[in-house]
């Protein structure tokens, strides 16, 4: 792609202009403070920066939000891992505005917000093709984010400072390589020690094994490969289908 058509896209990826993002007030102060300690994050690791891809993993029971990155085409490096600060709702999917969930699933950044109520944010494509499908077809809900500050009622706080460093660097590489931002929202590590606990969860509740079981493969093909699986929905059933990128 030549010059002019890479820079069309960077302003046009997320329906946003990324260059007047950089500008804002809040993004000037955050890259200020903590620019340099956000590129020496990826320097230890051996990961170029901006780097060209970067990934995003949630694990719910765990309060714990990844951030991956790497070179395309190779297997993603962890570069830090922040603790959720609140939470809100129970382990499985939202399926309803108001329901105070957290979502479960395969999900991409919609949006880079410098002036969110919760210093900044970023914005999960809540609801998805799978949602379309198995959540309130009229109210599914939506206006799920990742952000600063330690409140929620459906969304992912992690504090100012690290909602600082995780926004620069998606930003950054959003505005180097314009690559999709992929984000994994699990219930919780879906291994043989994960699974055993929501089969415990799903058995007491009477709910959410067969989505649970859904998701697995996405995990799995994750962290056998350390490249993200391309996801795909079934338009019937809402049920994802995964396939491992080796």
């Amino acid at each position: 792609m030549g010059a002019l058509g890479t820079a069309f896209l960077l302003t046009t990826l997320l329906g946003q202009n990324l260059e007047a993002i950089d500008r804002s007030s809040r993004v000037v102060t955050a890259r200020q403070q903590r620019g340099a300690a956000v590129k020496q994050l990826f320097v230890d690791k051996g990961v170029p920066y901006p780097p060209p891809v970067v990934f995003v993993r949630i694990f719910k029971r765990d309060d714990q939000l990844e951030l991956w990155a790497g070179k395309r085409n190779e297997p993603l490096t962890l570069i830090k891992s922040y603790p959720i600060c609140a939470k809100s709702g129970l382990l499985g999917p939202k399926r309803r505005i108001g329901d105070l969930q957290v979502p479960e699933g395969f999900y991409r950044i919609s949006q880079f917000n410098p002036v969110s109520n919760f210093h900044l944010s970023l914005r999960v494509s809540y609801p998805n093709a799978s949602d379309a499908v198995l959540s309130d077809r009229k109210h599914p809900g939506g206006d799920i984010f990742i952000h600063g500050s330690c409140v929620t009622i459906g969304c992912v706080p992690i504090e100012d400072g690290p909602i600082e460093e995780l926004f620069i660097a998606l930003l950054d590489s959003q505005r180097s390589n314009a690559a999709e931002i992929p984000v994994h929202i699990f219930p919780a590590r879906m291994n043989d020690d994960g699974m055993v606990f929501l089969q415990k969860e799903a058995s007491a509740t009477g709910q959410h094994l067969e989505f649970w079981n859904n998701l697995r493969p996405g995990y799995e093909a994750f962290e056998r490969t350390h490249k993200v699986p391309r996801v795909s929905v079934d338009k019937k059933s809402g049920a994802y289908r995964v396939e491992a990128v080796e």
